[in-house]
């Protein structure tokens, strides 16, 4: 533990971004596997209705940083095709 009392505080904050960016990649993960859910069930008006929240939250995490850009473009290249193959 640090003895300096920024550097205390500067882990308090680390400690709390931590949560807020796992917190944030947990909701991004769900709703990628919800859509991802619906494509394979073939139900396309869930799917439709998965698409753009799914979209969103791909464009949300790679402007914090959570995801790189490339891999952001990536999936919602794959995700448009996969909706556009039902």
């Amino acid at each position: 533990m640090p003895n300096i009392r920024s550097a205390k505080k500067r882990v308090l904050v680390t400690e709390t971004k931590t949560m807020q960016n796992k917190a944030f990649k947990t909701s991004y993960k769900t709703i990628c596997k919800k859509f991802e859910a619906a494509c394979e069930a073939g139900n396309k008006e869930e799917a439709t209705a998965a698409y753009t929240p799914a979209i969103k939250k791909i464009d949300v995490a790679v402007s914090k940083g959570i995801i790189h850009k490339n891999t952001g473009a990536r999936k919602k290249s794959r995700y448009t095709k996969m909706l556009a193959a039902l």
